[in-house]
């Protein structure tokens, strides 16, 4: 019975993004009388339970967002061991989001709640969905601050837990090969190695740059931006010329666009100023205009981790390019990126592969 019901709410929550990332297969519901209303108080929270906050109607696990919530996908996203992810955001009745750059996170209202799912499906022995964690960020007194709930065996509830762990999951992907990790639900202090700046924690992903794409909505398909200034969560009056980034597995983009959308989602938020990987000279963001040197085509490695690896990027060599090195290896002492990831990314290792090919640069 279980079963049926699962795939009865699987079957009318399809969601489909113009992106290529899985997205969350949920579909905002409008609530019948308008009671549903998420529980925040800035004074009690995190609370113990996911539920409590209200943010879904229905079983938990089916993710039905109530209509306050809204649901956001990043046009390229971080690899996280093939992990899916379902991301919401929430604000308070009346606060609104502003624009603050291309590729700066938007200015979030105080009391701002971002809610990113990470779950797999295929999942054996049952070829079951499993949601993992609810990792939460949400701004109380101009901070930001983390909560993550950890699911349990029955998929019904997600409690708060932010000492860290990992748990196995084996999976059949959608091109029917089977996979196994120990995956790695992270502890505050490893969540606030990525999320910072200096030491204050901050979100990475929802950049301007990275929403300016469409989604599909329970009301149609809608540029995401233009979506939240119609939710009422972003103010209106941003940029129309917003330099954007692309969907790094659209093989109909140029491959350039492709892999510094790829090196932004997966580098950019560590190798930058006041960052985890600040010391290093090498640069990804996505509307940076530091050129070669930005993304360290023909820049030497500061580190000798390996020393045939003669340059950051080597310009049509792939053998010498530290960059293609550290993404396809994962021993935990020269991966990169450090954390997040216990796998080798196969196809984002393949594509920078393709665009080190692809140049044509001398290095003096």
């Amino acid at each position: 019975m279980k079963k049926i019901a699962f795939l009865l709410l699987l079957a009318v929550a399809v969601l489909i993004s113009c992106t290529k990332d899985p997205v969350a297969d949920v579909v905002p519901v409008e609530p019948a009388d308008g009671a549903e209303k998420v529980v925040f108080d800035p004074a009690q929270v995190p609370y113990p339970a996911l539920s409590t906050y209200r943010f879904f109607k229905g079983p938990l696990a089916a993710q039905h967002p109530v209509a306050e919530v809204l649901p956001y996908e990043p046009i390229s996203a971080l690899f996280t061991d093939y992990a899916e992810k379902a991301r919401f955001v929430w604000m308070p009745a009346g606060a609104r989001a502003t624009y603050d750059g291309d590729g700066n996170v938007l200015q979030f209202p105080e009391s701002s709640v971002l809610i990113k799912n990470f779950y797999y499906d295929g999942v054996q022995p049952g070829n079951t969905r499993r949601i993992i964690e609810t990792r939460i960020l949400f701004k109380r007194n101009g901070q930001w601050e983390f909560a993550d709930y950890v699911w349990n065996a029955e998929q019904t509830e997600a409690f708060l837990d932010m000492a860290g762990s990992t748990t196995p999951v084996t999976w059949t992907d959608e091109n029917g090969t089977t996979r196994s990790i120990s995956y790695r639900i992270p502890s505050a202090g490893e969540c606030q190695m990525c999320h910072k700046i200096g030491n204050t924690p901050v979100p990475i992903g929802p950049k301007p740059q990275n929403l300016n794409g469409d989604l599909a909505y329970r009301d149609g398909v809608q540029n995401q931006l233009k979506k939240w200034v119609e939710h009422g969560f972003l103010e209106p009056g941003y940029p129309k010329n917003i330099m954007t980034t692309v969907a790094w597995d659209d093989p109909t983009e140029p491959l350039a666009l492709r892999a510094r959308s790829y090196l932004d989602a997966n580098c950019a938020h560590c190798h930058a100023p006041e960052r985890q990987c600040s010391y290093r000279a090498v640069r990804f963001q996505y509307n940076d205009n530091g050129g070669a040197a930005n993304l360290g085509i023909c820049m030497e490695p500061e580190e000798p981790v390996e020393p045939s690896m003669t340059y950051n990027i080597a310009p049509g060599n792939v053998a010498r390019s530290m960059l293609h090195y550290r993404m396809n290896t994962n021993d935990e002492a020269v991966r990169m990126p450090l954390i997040g990831r216990s796998m080798v990314h196969t196809e984002g290792v393949a594509l920078i592969q393709q665009y080190i090919q692809s140049l044509n640069q001398t290095c003096n």
